[in-house]
């Protein structure tokens, strides 16, 4: 059975960035997606298309076809009571931010004085990323699967 749209496909990875330096790994616990939701990074879900089970391969994404290219406009320096309740600003931080887009996770970038400088973007966005891959299954997605937008069970996500 091939990878397309509506199956279910488990996969081993190894994600590394231009360094060769290793940011993700599925490390013995395959990844559970569903094909064609949106569930995985364009460039690789693209990658997987017609894939079958014991498919390896190696692909390197974009960064436009990963987490996006850096948007300045998303780095803001804001004022620290914009954080209530919190006693202890630390670079590394993440927040949820509320915008004229709706909710965004925010990064605490820098903390000089009363000044807060959050950083928008994802954490990977702007790298190329490489996958080693190896495809473990594919399935037929559940009709619950179906209605969720996503795979359930062992690699999946759990209700």
């Amino acid at each position: 059975m091939n990878i397309k749209k509506d199956k279910v496909a488990l996969i081993e990875y190894t994600l590394t960035n231009a360094d060769g330096d290793v940011m993700d790994a599925s490390d013995g616990n395959p990844l559970a997606y569903l094909q064609g939701h949106g569930n995985l990074i364009p460039g690789l879900e693209a990658q997987l298309e017609g894939k079958t089970t014991g498919d390896k391969f190696t692909t390197t994404i974009a960064a436009a076809d990963a987490y996006g290219e850096r948007v300045d406009t998303l780095v803001q320096t804001v004022p620290s009571d914009m954080f209530q309740g919190v006693d202890n600003l630390e670079v590394g931080m993440r927040f949820e931010a509320q915008s004229e887009q709706g909710m965004h996770s925010v990064e605490i970038t820098a903390v000089e004085g009363d000044q807060v400088t959050v950083d928008g973007n994802h954490p990977m966005a702007g790298l190329e990323l490489t996958f080693e891959v190896e495809v473990k299954e594919v399935r037929d997605a559940t009709a619950e699967e179906l209605e969720h937008g996503h795979a359930h069970g062992a690699g999946g996500h759990q209700h």
